[in-house]
This record gives C-alpha cells, structure tokens and sequence, in this order.
C-alpha cells in the first residue's frame, strides 16, 4: 500500500492552506499530515511528531502558529501530524485514540497492525526518507503538572534537544513501541511532554521550543543550553489491573479499589515522604496495582505500602504523569516514580 493512501502532504504551507485557528485547519485534514517546509540549510533535515494522541493538541496549536507566521527555519522541517482521527471526533481534542482503537505511540514497531500500526508504519518510512538528524515528540501530560521529556538515551546530544523546552529528562530503558524508540536508529529523539492539554502555559512553551528547534544551527550541542538538564533514571510503572476500579475523591466510597483524592495532580514532580498518604485500598489491597520496572520485574511493595487501608511511599519518592482521568489511568498507567534522589527503585 503507498504511503500516499495513508498520508496528507502539505509543503511550503501559504497561510490561505491552514486556515484561520488550529481547529479549522484540522477540520480541513481528511487523515494523518505530513508538513515539509524547505529551510535555509538544505542539506539537513529535523523533524517534529505530534498529535499522536487526539487530546494532547499543544504540539499541533504550535506548529499552526508558526506556520502562519512564516518563518524559514535553519534547516528543513518534516512535520508529522498523527492523530487526525480522533481528534476529530467531537467534541474536538477530547478522545487520544480512536474507540476500540490502538495507541498509536505503541504501534511503532512490528507488527505493523490496523489502522494505527499502517499509519505508525508511513510515519518511519518518511523519517527513513528525510533522514532527519534529530527527532522530537511533542506531547501533553495525560494530567496538569510541569513539563518534561523522556528519553532512551542519556547523552549531550539529547540533553540538548531536552532543554529546548525543560530542565526535567526521564531516561527509561522501558519499551513500549512508542516513537521515541527511533533513537535505536541512531537519530537522537526525545518525547516533549508540554504540560496540561488545557493549560496555556503548555500551548506557550510548545511554541516557544519549536521556534528554539528549527531556528537554532545546533540544537544538538549542550554547552549553548541555557540550564542544567536533571535526570532522572529508569523510573518504575505503576499500573491498575483491568479490571480494577478507581475513584477521585476526598475520601473513599468504599466501592472502589483504588481512591486517590482530586488534586493528586500536585504530587507531580514531587517528593512524598515514607509518612505522607497518597490514597486508599479497598478490599483486594495492592493487588490491583503492578509496577513494572525496566527489566520487567514486578516490585510494587518497593514503591508503596498500606497502613489502615491507607497507600503511602515504601520510601521517599518522586512521582510524575501523575493523571485524574480514570480512562487514562486503566488504560496506560496511574503514574510514574523514581527515588527521591531520581535513581531507580530496585
């Protein structure tokens, strides 16, 4: 099947193309877009991802911005816009996948199946087209809370890319099929996580680092970064059972198996102490929670304990992708954590 069948192709954009806002020109995308505009350097390429997911359109609000206003960056550009379709279901940017679809950001590897795996598979062969000498990402956090990027690999160069929007770098060596892998090409990638997909702070600062991105000669040398990069390492993976329930509340009903209150959204990048409670147990206790390290070994009672029914940190730790959607909490993950000093939990 050509690429040409699963993809749009927009290059050189004039503003009359993009319409007026962000969501005019969505609606005028029939499927998954690629955006090439020509840079001064012609000889090299970066490249941009977003919108993988349908509700997380900072990455796409940005890109429509800088569109509009013009610019020509230092090197060529190749957009890869992913999740038109379920951004397109009313109400706009609320759903991150199709219904009864896949993740996308877990379909960049064989098989390449469905839907989602046809289109994950056109978006690396035009990345294995343009060659680009770096790759970024460009996320929402599934809550609200401060930006960050993640990373497979630790070096100067994705540093670099990194600090472009955020001081914070997650290095995990955890594999989900997520195009952040494309590092293992040799082409440093980094996933920006922006920040709330409701927050104008996000929609600012994914602006903000694109214009960074394609106007900077060398966004792949850390000395020209205007902060230390902290990094935290290979962070564990709690998840909800499926067939766990959660609730939101300030304190449990007593028909969930999980209740974590309303504004656990501020325990993102934070550290919890061995004292501080994060939410309650019903009856099956801890068992409805897995936390899946990077080499796939299960140690949930490394990072949490139950006292009276009560969850609290096994040790001092740092949580993040903290998220109150409970579709997104069973669907991906309840939240992420390292130890307070951002070394692993072993």
């Amino acid at each position: 099947m050509s690429h040409s069948t699963i993809l749009d192709y927009l290059d050189n954009p004039s503003p009359r193309t993009l319409g007026r806002s962000p969501l005019e020109w969505l609606d005028r995308m029939l499927k998954p877009t690629v955006v090439r505009v020509a840079g001064r350097d012609r000889s090299r390429t970066r490249a941009m991802a977003t919108l993988l997911h349908g509700n997380e359109p900072s990455g796409l609000f940005a890109l429509h911005r800088w569109l509009l206003e013009q610019h020509t960056p230092e090197v060529n550009m190749l957009f890869l816009i992913g999740g038109v379709f379920p951004a397109k279901i009313p109400p706009t940017f609320s759903r991150r996948q199709l219904p009864g679809g896949r993740d996308l950001n877990r379909c960049f590897k064989e098989p390449f199946e469905g839907e989602e795996g046809r289109i994950a598979e056109a978006m690396l062969a035009e990345l294995h087209n343009a060659q680009p000498e770096c790759l970024l990402d460009v996320h929402n956090t599934s809550g609200t809370g401060p930006a960050f990027a993640v990373t497979i690999t630790n070096d100067a160069a994705h540093q670099a890319l990194a600090s472009l929007y955020t001081e914070r770098l997650i290095m995990t060596d955890l594999r989900l099929g997520a195009l952040m892998e494309y590092s293992e090409q040799e082409v440093p990638t980094v996933t920006i996580e922006c920040g709330g997909a409701q927050d104008e702070h996000a929609h600012q600062l994914a602006y903000e680092g694109l214009v960074r991105y394609t106007s900077g000669a060398d966004v792949l040398s850390l000395e020209k970064a205007e902060w230390d990069v902290v990094v935290l390492r290979n962070p564990i993976r709690v998840e909800l059972a499926p067939e766990a329930t959660i609730e939101y509340r300030l304190e449990p009903s007593g028909r969930a198996d999980i209740t974590l209150p309303p504004d656990i959204e501020h325990r993102n990048f934070g550290t919890v102490a061995p004292g501080e409670p994060l939410g309650w147990v019903g009856e099956k206790g801890l068992g409805v929670l897995t936390a899946i390290g990077h080499n796939r070994t299960e140690n949930v009672e490394k990072v949490l304990r139950v006292k009276n029914g009560q969850i609290y940190p096994a040790q001092a730790i740092k949580t993040f992708m903290i998220t109150t959607n409970p579709l997104i909490a069973k669907s991906d993950c309840l939240f992420y954590a390292v130890k307070a000093s951002g070394e692993p939990i072993f």
